[in-house]
């Protein structure tokens, strides 16, 4: 892991920053992109030694290009790329403001499919490189007033299965990581569900930098929710449906502080960013 460097968008708090924070610790150089560039350059300097802060709009194919270029020009060739950059949209999908959802389709999938090209461009050629694309327990599971926000994070899943599939025998590896509830300003207005973990930040960079070293394509934090994923999947739908309700997934948004996630909501809207969280 030493000297290998990486590029982390959405990286200036929450579960970006964690990440950073573990890969510096690892060894490795790090790059951190976010939409506010004061953020990631204090991000940067936090970190210490030759960590680097960048402005970057994942949205913005040209922004995402120019953050991966000045990366290479002042740290070298990319190893890594952490597509974690991510918004969350709430609330039953017929009352959500179609912008919102535009912004969240531009920055969830979009973002990805950008930093993914970009990063293979450079990797492919080489024949190494590993691509991180940030899902979530909402791309593997369906949540009730969560439906935008969901779709975009099964996209990533799929595509990224399909890429590992296009990539096999190339060198170029990729991994999802899919946290569930983490203590994150995206997550501070959800229901806190009986019998689950709420994890902080750097469990999940933690996880990312096992996944680097092991190449383990999936990860789901915590681990103990894979199981609950493996098992709706195998009950018939209207016995996982009911499962999923017994154990209060339906209420983890709908049943939420309206108030917290008004907040979070208009900071997004305020700052046309990502806060580098995910849930």
């Amino acid at each position: 892991m030493r000297g290998r460097v990486v590029a982390i968008t959405g990286g200036a708090q929450g579960i970006g920053l964690a990440t950073a924070q573990a890969c510096a610790a690892a060894g490795m150089t790090v790059a951190i992109g976010d939409i506010d560039a004061t953020m990631a350059a204090d991000a940067a300097a936090g970190l210490g030694g030759t960590a680097v802060g960048l402005a970057v709009d994942v949205s913005d194919p040209v922004s995402f290009a120019a953050f991966i270029d000045e990366t290479e020009r002042r740290l070298g060739p990319l190893d890594v790329l952490v597509n974690n950059a991510g918004i969350f949209v709430g609330g039953v999908f017929a009352e959500q403001d179609p912008a919102a959802i535009e912004r969240l389709l531009a920055v969830n999938i979009a973002g990805v499919l950008h930093g993914t090209r970009l990063a293979l461009d450079r990797f492919g050629p080489r024949g190494e490189g590993h691509i991180v694309n940030l899902a979530s327990s909402g791309g593997l599971l369906a949540v009730a007033g969560a439906a935008t926000y969901c779709a975009t994070k099964h996209a990533v899943v799929g595509f990224t299965r399909s890429l590992r599939a296009e990539l096999h025998g190339t060198g170029v590896r990729t991994t999802i990581v899919c946290p569930g509830h983490i203590n994150t300003q995206m997550t501070s207005g959800f229901s806190k569900l009986p019998g689950v973990r709420v994890l902080e930040p750097s469990e999940v960079g933690d996880a990312i930098v096992a996944a680097l070293r092991s190449c383990r394509e999936e990860v789901v934090v915590p681990a103990e929710l894979g199981a609950v994923v493996r098992m709706r999947a195998l009950l018939p739908q209207r016995a996982g449906d009911a499962m999923f309700r017994a154990g209060g997934g339906d209420r983890l948004i709908l049943g939420g502080d309206k108030s917290a996630q008004a907040k979070y909501a208009r900071s997004v809207a305020a700052a046309n960013t990502s806060d580098g969280s995910h849930a």
